[in-house]
This record gives structure tokens, C-alpha cells and sequence, in this order.
């Protein structure tokens, strides 16, 4: 979902003006509504939804009276759904972060011939952050425009300056987004590195300068050895944070009790992010086991206790290689968490590590140990939190697929658009699985209304349809045309799923008995997405891992590169509706059922839809 922050950005030059996120009419919207449900439903269920949908908007009913407060809400504020959808989609949500919510990002293999040389990493990691830190802090990343339909629109760069600044605070019933305020005198800045489940605090800045890498390294031997201290060894208690969001709340309330802990917790909570040093895993790594592992750090017989998952960003070092990003996503979008770490690995490629002893600040004082005081009561909360984790771990299936028999290349080469051209696919292995539609959502909005000719084309080219291959071109063509154009809506903000959103806030807000529209079977279905997908481009050799929005749904990754694209697919094992392996298998053979008929008639749709759906892919949020 794009998301336009209330505030003019503080990157965006003096004099420019970000366009209002627009409301559309409620008619169109309830329209748009009724045509997305209807497949979805049974003839009795969309007959009593269509009459519920008709009340809903007659002339001086509900739905007017909320859609004239919305507009009220607009004109004062430049996003008017930005606080319900930050709430709805992440605050509101009570699952624990780990698999549910967070995404990551999987770096490429790394090959450590001796524990220093993940020491070296961390450190080289460590400072193309600061570097990446500095550009912020100067405000002095580039503005980045709009393509395609909003070409040259400035767009919203303050979530870049929530990458360091901002933390997840666990709450009874809701989350609260915290946002830390500079002041003119900051104190000492530091991050937090995680090492045997123990906790360290590493200041980057000693006497006014910024420690250089080879003093990084220098501080990170030093938490090594000290890590290696089992007399010194403290309980994990980032295993708490693994845990639901009640749960972690109520465990973080026990915690505040004593002076010791909040002071720890404190020195987290106002880091600027977290350097996670992994044991290793003892697995045989590959693709799928290192997206597994990112995602739950292996459960707590292996490096489930040395994270923090409230903090936004947290960069793990495997001591087997195992490298990449865990995001706490609530903060900003995929499209900060991608250019974040393009620039880091582009940094560590482009900038030879600089170990050299120049300018070093002098007797570094030694990292400090977090200290906390645990109770028996700490003792079992970290034990449910452990069993709870575990649970998790032996629940998630996940897949991880280099498709290597074509790319965007291909796709573009047909005059269609790469990202709805996989949108289809996967819709198209979802319905062979499990001959049904399915309710789609996406990254460029918080859900996507499947349009009719996808559906039409993913029913007639079941095996055995008598359909013609000329025929099934024409519905491709016109599928790949129709997703391509609620893609646009969903960028343009003029697509449903936040309009609705909106209205049944509103309702709340105004303490209004909750209408019908809301209470319906249909607006369940709605909200029920089976099949998450999410487009994560990327230029440098990496991939994007995230769990399924529902028990027995799919978490569906792609990152289309020019001649192959790479699939991320999750699951719940618990689920005996869903198979990761087996819906990558039948993906693959739809990718190449869909290329074979490409192939055969030859034909793409008009120039200008394939203009727009090159645009659209670059232009899009990505989750």
C-alpha cells in the first residue's frame, strides 16, 4: 500500500507539496465491491450481500453520512486512511512478529573460513550502515519521484527516517508505534549486538567521532569474548519478544518492575538497531533453509533468543554464513527495507573493508553486558515463550524457488506486464491446486479485488478444456490487462480495500452500532486473504521471505530479475490445505504452460499496456 505520511517529508525540497491521498466516490467503491465478491460467493450469499451493499448506500443512509465524514477527515489530513491502515494491518494485530509480520531479507552465502572473518563482516556491515545513517541524518538522500501514471510526483520520504528512530512497543490490545525526537544535544548514539543470547551495548560515536571499522572490529572481539563467559551468562530474555503481542506486553510489564531491567530495556528501545552475531545453525544451508532461518532464528535450541523483534531493523551474522535483515515492518514499507539493504550490499561490494588503524580512538572503553534481574516469574514467561517459539518453528513450510527456465525478459518481450503476468500465475497454480478462486492480497495495497478475466482465464485453462490456444491467449492478454489496471487504481489510491477500511473505522470512531455492511459474510470473506503476495525487486543478489496472513494460507514472494525469477512460499504445515512444495510444483508447471502458449500464438497485448505495466512494476510498494 502506498502510504503518504500526514507531515510534508522532511526530504522533500522547500516549496514542494505532496498530493493528497484521494477518496473515491462511494458508489464506485460499492460497485467495485459486489463485482470483486462475487465469485467468492454463493448465489444465496451475494444476493443477501448485494441488498445489505444497497442499504449501505442509499440516498441519506449510513453509508453516505460516513463517506461525508471522510471527506471532512480528508481535507484536513494529507493521508486519511494512513492511521487505520497502520492500526488495522500491524498495531491491532496479536500474533507475535516473528513469521506473521516481519519480513527479511536473505542475504547471499557467505563463506567464513574463521570465526573473525564474520567479526570483519559485522563490522563492514556495520559501518555502511553508519555511513547510510549519515546520509539521513543530512537529509540528504535523493527524493525519489513517481512513474508512470503519477510520473513526476515527489513521494513521501519519511518513512527513510524511521529506519533508526523508531520502535514497536507491545501493548495490551495495541501496539504503539514510538518514534524518537532529536534534540540538540543527543546523547552518545549506539547499537545493540546480540551474541549467545546476551545483550551488549556498542556506542559508534566515543568522544564526539565516529568509531571507524577497524575499531568496530576491535569492539566486536571484545563482546565475542565476553559472550563466551558462561559464569557471566544471563537468561535469553529476547525470547519474550518472539512471543505474541499480549503476551510480550504482559512479560515486558513484569520486566519494568525492576530498576535493572528498565534500564536495559531502555538502552534497546533507544538503539539504532540491532546486530544479531548467530551461532551456527548446524543445518545443511540453502535458499530455503536460510529464508527459514531469518524467519525464526531456529527456536530456541539454536538463536531464537538472540533477537529483539520490535526494533525496525536487525542485521544478522551467521558464524556459518547465514546473513540478512530481519524488518519489524510497521514502521516503513519494502520499498525503505530494499534500498536500505541495496545500499549496504553495494557499500560492502564497492567499498574494500578499511581495517586500517587510522585515526582510531584511543583505549576504547569496553562494551557494556545489558544486566537483568530475573524472578521465577521471568523464568517461566521465558519458558512458555521458548515452547511457543518451537511450536512455530516446527509449523513453518517454507520453499524457496530459482526459476531458471525465463525471466521479465520473456514476459516484457510479450508486451505484458511482468508483475501482473506472475500475479496471474500464481493465481492460476492456486486455483489447480485447489479448484477455487482465492482472495488475493498484494503488495500495492492492503488487499486486491481479483478481476473477472483473470478468474476467466485461470477456470479455461484447466487441463482437458476444450478451450482453443488462441482463445486462452485472448483471456491471458485480457487478464494480464485487467490486473494491470487495479494495479493502477490500487497506486492511484483509488482502490477498495482502504475506502472500506475507512468507512467501518469511521463507524467505530463515531460509535455508531456497526452497520450491516460490516457484519456481513462477505466482508469477512473479504478480509480473509488466502493467497499474500508481493513483488520485491531486486538490482544486487538477495531475496525477500515472509510467512502467510492466515493458518491455511500461502506467503507468496517473487523477485523477477531479466532471466529468471526467484519464488519464496510459505506455509503452515498445521494446515492440511496447504503444501508449500507442491504449490511451487505446480507453479513452475504453470509459468511454463503459460510461456508454451505465449510461444504458440505469438501475441501481446498493445504497446501502451506494456509501457504502462514496465512503469507500473518500478512505481509499485512492494509489500
Amino acid at each position: 500500500m502506498p502510504v503518504l505520511d500526514q507531515e510534508p517529508s522532511k526530504g522533500l525540497q522547500s516549496g514542494d507539496a505532496l498530493p493528497k491521498l484521494p477518496l473515491p466516490a462511494l458508489r464506485d467503491t460499492l460497485e467495485m465491491y459486489l463485482r470483486c465478491m462475487k465469485h467468492l460467493l454463493t448465489e444465496e450469499q451475494f444476493n443477501k450481500t448485494q441488498h445489505v451493499v444497497q442499504k449501505f448506500g442509499a440516498p441519506g443512509g449510513v453509508g453516505e453520512l460516513l463517506q461525508s465524514k471522510l471527506m471532512e477527515r480528508r481535507d484536513k489530513q494529507a493521508n486519511w486512511v494512513y492511521d487505520y491502515w497502520l492500526k488495522d494491518m500491524y498495531l491491532n494485530n496479536r500474533l507475535a512478529l516473528p513469521i506473521n509480520s516481519s519480513p527479511v531479507m536473505v542475504f547471499p552465502q557467505q563463506h567464513f573460513k574463521a570465526p573473525i572473518d564474520s567479526l570483519r563482516f559485522a563490522a563492514h556491515l556495520i559501518s555502511g550502515a553508519l555511513e547510510y545513517k549519515t546520509l539521513l541524518d543530512a537529509h540528504a538522500l535523493p527524493v525519489e519521484y513517481a512513474r508512470g501514471q503519477l510520473a513526476g510526483t515527489p513521494l513521501c520520504m519519511e518513512q527513510y527516517y524511521r529506519l533508526f528512530t523508531s520502535y514497536r512497543l507491545p501493548g495490551p490490545e495495541r501496539d504503539t508505534l514510538v518514534a524518537q525526537e532529536s534534540s540538540v544535544m543527543p546523547e552518545p548514539e549506539h547499537i545493540i549486538v546480540a551474541c549467545k543470547n546476551q545483550f551488549f551495548v556498542l556506542d559508534v560515536v566515543i568522544n564526539f567521532r565516529r568509531l571507524n571499522e577497524r575499531d568496530l572490529l576491535t569492539q566486536l572481539e571484545k563482546i565475542a569474548r565476553m559472550a563466551d563467559s558462561k559464569e557471566e551468562r544471563l537468561p535469553p530474555i529476547g525470547l519474550l519478544t518472539s512471543d505474541g503481542r499480549t503476551e510480550w506486553a504482559e512479560s515486558r510489564s513484569v520486566l519494568m518492575r525492576e530498576s535493572t531491567n528498565r534500564d536495559s530495556l531502555d538502552m534497546i528501545e533507544r538503539c539504532l538497531c540491532l546486530v544479531c552475531l548467530d551461532d551456527a545453525s548446524g543445518l545443511e544451508l540453502n535458499d530455503t533453509t536460510r529464508a527459514t532461518l531469518m524467519l525464526h532464528a531456529g527456536g530456541a535450541a539454536k538463536n531464537g533468543g538472540n533477537r529483539w523483534y520490535d526494533k525496525p531493523m536487525q542485521f544478522v551474522v551467521g558464524a556459518d554464513g547465514c546473513c540478512g535483515v530481519v524488518c519489524e515492518h510497521s514502521a516503513f514499507e519494502g520499498i525503505v527495507l530494499v534500498q536500505c539493504t541495496e545500499y549496504l550490499l553495494k557499500y560492502m561490494i564497492g567499498s574494500p573493508s578499511k581495517l586500517v588503524r587510522a585515526a582510531s580512538v584511543s583505549e576504547l572503553p569496553a562494551p557494556r553486558r545489558l544486566r537483568w534481574k530475573c524472578t521465577p516469574d521471568i523464568h517461566k514467561l521465558l519458558a512458555s515463550s521458548a515452547d511457543r517459539l518451537q511450536r512455530e518453528v516446527n509449523n513453518l513450510d517454507m520453499n524457496v524457488h530459482k526459476f531458471n527456465d525465463y525471466g521479465k525478459e520473456f514476459i516484457k518481450k510479450q508486451k505484458m506486464s511482468p508483475d501482473a503476468y506472475i500475479q496471474v500465475a500464481l493465481q492460476l497454480a492456486y486455483y489447480r491446486y485447489k479448484a477455487s478462486p482465492v482472495r488475493v492480497s498484494a503488495d500495492v495495497t492492503a488487499g486486491r479485488c481479483q478481476p473477472t478475466r483473470v478468474l476467466q482465464f485461470v477456470v479455461f485453462s484447466r487441463a482437458g478444456s476444450t478451450t482453443s490456444d488462441a482463445e486462452k491467449m485472448e483471456m491471458l492478454q485480457s487478464a494480464i490487462s485487467a490486473q494491470t489496471k487495479y494495479t493502477i487504481l490500487a497506486i492511484t489510491g483509488m482502490a477498495i480495500d482502504n475506502h472500506i477500511l475507512g468507512l467501518r473505522e469511521l463507524a467505530h470512531e463515531l460509535k455508531m452500532e456497526k452497520p450491516e455492511i460490516f457484519k456481513d459474510e462477505a466482508h469477512l470473506i473479504s478480509n480473509h486473504f488466502i493467497l499474500s503476495t508481493s513483488q520485491v525487486p531486486t538490482t544486487v543478489e538477495m531475496f525477500c521471505s515472509y510467512g502467510p496472513v492466515v493458518p491455511n494460507g500461502y506467503g507468496a514472494c517473487y523477485n523477477p530479475q531479466s532471466d529468471h525469477i526467484i519464488f519464496s512460499v510459505s506455509s503452515f504445515h498445521e494446515s492440511s490445505q496447504t503444501c508449500s512444495a507442491e504449490f511451487v510444483k505446480i507453479l513452475v508447471q504453470g509459468l511454463l504452460d503459460m510461456r508454451d502458449l505465449c510461444n504458440k500464438c505469438n501475441r501481446g497485448s498493445n504497446p501502451t499496456e506494456q509501457r504502462q505495466g514496465q512503469k507500473l512494476e518500478r512505481n509499485r510498494s512492494r509489500f
